[in-house]
């Protein structure tokens, strides 16, 4: 049985979101780190953090409200254990007109769709955020 550990990351986020939660706390590993980073960079959310709770290491996402209102509209898993999608640099398409971002995995690291465009690689699809 496989488990989707950059799912369960996202669904955690939107979990705080619609709570309306000031951060939130998922187990660490370095590919859900890539992906927060991403995040960050493209200023969905405020900051992230490594974080040691009970002798265990734990990302913590500061999320990022305008008037109340998550920066964070919708944040979709596109590439799936059971699905894999790949895309070539030539096949990306803007997310919402240009207003998100996909992140994908590449041979050179996870970076955002207009990265992956300017380096001409294509990769797997992570998911999308807008």
């Amino acid at each position: 049985m496989s488990q989707d550990s950059i799912g369960d990351f996202l669904t955690i986020i939107r979990n705080g979101i619609m709570r309306s939660k000031p951060f939130v706390l998922a187990p660490f590993s370095s590919v859900k780190f890539d992906v927060a980073k991403i995040l960050e960079q493209e200023g969905f959310v405020k900051g992230i953090q490594v974080v040691e709770e009970d002798n265990k290491k734990k990302l913590r996402v500061d999320l990022k409200y305008v008037d109340g209102e998550s920066v964070i509209h919708a944040l979709k898993r596109i590439s799936k254990p059971g699905l894999r999608q790949y895309k070539s640099f030539t096949e990306l398409k803007p997310v919402i007109g240009g207003l998100g971002v996909s992140i994908l995995t590449t041979s050179k690291g996870f970076m955002t769709d207009k990265q992956a465009k300017q380096l001409a690689v294509g990769g797997e699809v992570v998911c999308t955020v807008w």
